[in-house]
């Protein structure tokens, strides 16, 4: 078998991705944000959004798939922050 480009970026994004989940899970579990910081998921989800926007004008398939993926994770848990920190009565 041959490792091709295609094949490293699968992993790549797989292995990044994956390495998401478990902060991801928690924090929609528990709903607890309060160790969170909101700069870095603020600056994080802007920065998947645009890897996404990246993996569609080039038409890279690992690129577009892991960043839907990652995005949708890191933009529930901003959201989550944002409640938490803004519009939740406390």
């Amino acid at each position: 078998m041959t490792i091709t480009p295609d094949i490293i970026g699968y992993v790549a994004a797989a292995l990044t991705t994956s390495s998401f989940l478990p902060q991801a899970i928690l924090t929609i579990k528990t709903r607890d944000t309060e160790s969170l910081s909101m700069g870095m998921y603020s600056l994080f989800t802007t920065g998947v959004f645009c890897w996404l926007v990246y993996g569609v004008y080039i038409a890279d398939k690992a690129l577009v798939i892991a960043n839907i993926v990652t995005f949708i994770l890191a933009a529930t848990i901003l959201s989550f922050k944002v409640y938490n920190d803004f519009l939740k009565k406390k």
